[in-house]
C-alpha cells in the first residue's frame, strides 16, 4: 500500500536545501584549513572539502528537514527501510557483539564448519560461485589478508561466460575441491548456470557424493535444498540483509576458509566501532555524515559526475569495484520515495584503481582535465612489509603528493619561473607554462588507516555504507533496492528462452535486439 512520505518531496523547492547550494556556491576549499575526524580507529581528513559557518549551519538544517536521526534510528533498530520491498536493511545487526539467537546459530553453524575443515586439513581447493554482492566483498578481504599466501588455493567463479568456470576450475583436484556457491535468491541464473556445470564437474570426476562437495550459502534455504544441496551445508543469511552487504553474513564462509575465522571477527567488531560512531558523533564529527554532505556537494550542487577511489594499498585493489556497487547499485536512483523525480543530481560514477599504478593511468584527466573528479585517497600508515624506507614511505610521499596537487594546483607563475630557471627561451617559457599550469582547488578526502588489518578494513567498509545511507536521505530515495538490475534479469530471461527456440521471437523486441536475437539463432 502507498504511504507519503512527506519529508522527501520536491528536494529541490525545500528552503533548507536552496540555502544549503547556495552556502556551498558561496565557500571554496582551503588549502590552510585542517580538519581531521577520528571514527572507528580511522582518521579521516575532510581538508580538501568546500566548508564554513554557513556550510555546517545549512548542512544541519538540511538533515533535520529530512528528518536523518528517525531514519537513522529506523536503520540501526531493524525498522522498516527498503520501503519499495516493505523490509528492513539490518545488516547492522550482523557484526554487534549480542546478537539475535537466529543470527548467532548460524554464524557458530559456519565457523564450527570451518573449524573442522581446518582440523581435518580438508579443501585444499575452494571454488567460490556467486556475483555482485555475493562475489565482491569475499574478493576484497581474500586480497587485503591473503596476499601473503594461505594453504587453501581460492578461485572466484562469477561472470556466466563459460570461460570464467572453465578457468576457475582449470587444474584442480575435484577430490580436493570445496565449491560455495552464493547467491540469496538461489536464482541468479549466473550463479546456478556455474554451479550445475560445476557439479557435473564433479560428477564426471567421478565423486560418489558430488553434494558433499558443494554449500549453499542463500535467504532461500527451499530453492537450495530443491536444486540438490544438503541441509547440513546450507547456511542463511536473511532477506533484511541487501545483496551488497552480504559480506558480514555467511557469504564470508570463504573468507574465513582461506583466511581465519579471527578475520571474520575483527572486521567484525571494527564496523561495529564505525556502526556506533555514526548513531552517536555529533552531526559535525560525524565521518559518514561529513563525507556524505560533501558528496552531495560535489554531486548535486558543483555537478561533478564520478568519484573517484584512490586506495594506496595494493591489497586494496578490490575496494574500487566493491564501493562501485555499493555507491552505484544503491545511488542510482532518479525518483524520490514518493516516486517523483527528485530534480538534482544524484550518485556519481564510481571509478579507480590502486596508487601508484592509477598515477601513471588517469590522474592527468584528474590533474588538468576539464572536468576532474573528486578523490578519495585511502592509505595505510604503517605497511605490514619490512621495507618501510624502500617502499613504504615512498607510497605514502606519492600520495600526499597527488592530493597536495590537486588542491593546492601551480599558478602561470609558478611555471613560469619553472619554465625559466631550466633555460627556456622567455617566448617559449611563456608557451611552455601554459601547458604545465594546474588549476588546483580540487576536491578530496584522505582516509588513513593506522595498518590494514580486519578491524580496520571492517570500518571502513561501514564507513562508505553509512555514507550512502546519508546521501541516500538528503536526496530522498530508496538506497536498498535495485529494480534496474531486476529488470535487466526479466529480459535476459526471456531472451535466453528465445535463443534456445523455447519460445517464439518476442514482437516487444526493438529493432536491433530483434535482428540480434535472429542472428544468435542463426536465422539471419
Amino acid at each position: 500500500m502507498y504511504t507519503p512520505y512527506p519529508e522527501t518531496s520536491n528536494l529541490s523547492k525545500l528552503e533548507s536545501w536552496q540555502q544549503f547550494a547556495q552556502a556551498a556556491h558561496n565557500t571554496s576549499v582551503n588549502p590552510e584549513r585542517l580538519c581531521v575526524l577520528k571514527a572507528g580507529g580511522l582518521l579521516i581528513d575532510t581538508s580538501a572539502q568546500r566548508a564554513s559557518p554557513e556550510l555546517t549551519q545549512a548542512t544541519e538544517a538540511l538533515l533535520h528537514a529530512r528528518q536523518f536521526e528517525a531514519s537513522r534510528e529506523r536503520l540501526l533498530t531493524g525498522q522498516v527501510t527498503n520501503v519499495t520491498e516493505n523490509r528492513a536493511a539490518w545488516h547492522t545487526a550482523l557484526r554487534t557483539t549480542v546478537s539475535s539467537p537466529e543470527v548467532a546459530n548460524q554464524r557458530e553453524r559456519m565457523l564450527n564448519f570451518v573449524r573442522l575443515a581446518d582440523a581435518e586439513r580438508k579443501w585444499r581447493n575452494v571454488v567460490h560461485i556467486g556475483i555482485g554482492g555475493s562475489d565482491w566483498g569475499v574478493r576484497l578481504t581474500i586480497a587485503a589478508f591473503g596476499y601473503a599466501g594461505t594453504w587453501r588455493n581460492v578461485r572466484f567463479v562469477s561472470n556466466i561466460d563459460g570461460h570464467a568456470i572453465e578457468g576457475g576450475l582449470a587444474g584442480l583436484d575435484p577430490r580436493e575441491t570445496l565449491v560455495v556457491v552464493s547467491s540469496k535468491s538461489f536464482t541468479t541464473s549466473e550463479t546456478l548456470q556455474n554451479a550445475q556445470r560445476t557439479l557435473a564437474w564433479l560428477q564426471g570426476a567421478g565423486i560418489q557424493n558430488p553434494y558433499n562437495h558443494i554449500v549453499a550459502i542463500t535467504a532461500n534455504a527451499q530453492a537450495a535444498h530443491e536444486w540438490g544441496a544438503l541441509p547440513s551445508q546450507t547456511f542463511l543469511f536473511w532477506e533484511w540483509v541487501g545483496g551488497r552487504f552480504s559480506i558480514w553474513s555467511s557469504v564470508a564462509l570463504t573468507t574465513a576458509l582461506a583466511v581465519g575465522i579471527e578475520t571474520l571477527a575483527g572486521m567484525q567488531a571494527g564496523a561495529h566501532a564505525m556502526d556506533d560512531h555514526f548513531a552517536n558523533a555529533p552531526l559535525a564529527e560525524n565521518a559518514p555524515v561529513q563525507l556524505a554532505v560533501s558528496g552531495v556537494v560535489n554531486r548535486s550542487v558543483l555537478g561533478y559526475g564520478s568519484l573517484n577511489i584512490a586506495p594506496y594499498d595494493f591489497r586494496l585493489g578490490y575496494l574500487v569495484p566493491y564501493l562501485q556497487q555499493l555507491e552505484m547499485e544503491s545511488l542510482g536512483k532518479s525518483v524520490d520515495l514518493n516516486g517523483n523525480a527528485v530534480n538534482v543530481p544524484t550518485g556519481p560514477v564510481v571509478w579507480g584503481m590502486a596508487g601508484t599504478d592509477a598515477q601513471h593511468t588517469f590522474f592527468q584527466w584528474l590533474h588538468q582535465g576539464s572536468d576532474g573528479a573528486p578523490v578519495d585517497f585511502v592509505v595505510c600508515q604503517e605497511a605490514n612489509h619490512g621495507w618501510r624506507e624502500a617502499h613504504h614511505t615512498h607510497l605514502l610521499a606519492n600520495c600526499l603528493a597527488q592530493r597536495q596537487a590537486m588542491l593546492t594546483g601551480k599558478s602561470y607563475e609558478q611555471a613560469l619561473q619553472e619554465c625559466r630557471a631550466e633555460g627556456h627561451p622567455e617566448e617559449h617559457a611563456q608557451w611552455l607554462a601554459k601547458h604545465r599550469m594546474h588549476t588546483g582547488g580540487r576536491s578530496s578526502n584522505l582516509i588513513v588507516l593506522p595498518r590494514l588489518s580486519p578491524y580496520t578494513l571492517g570500518a571502513l567498509l561501514a564507513l562508505y555504507e553509512h555514507k550512502v545511507f546519508t546521501q541516500a536521505v538528503i536526496w530522498g530515495i530508496n538506497p536498498f533496492d535495485q529494480w534496474g538490475v531486476e529488470y535487466g534479469k526479466v529480459l535476459a530471461k526471456g531472451i535466453t528462452q528465445e535463443l534456445q527456440g523455447q519460445t517464439p521471437l518476442s514482437g516487444e523486441h526493438d529493432a536491433s535486439t530483434r535482428y540480434w536475437v535472429e542472428v544468435f539463432r542463426g536465422e539471419s
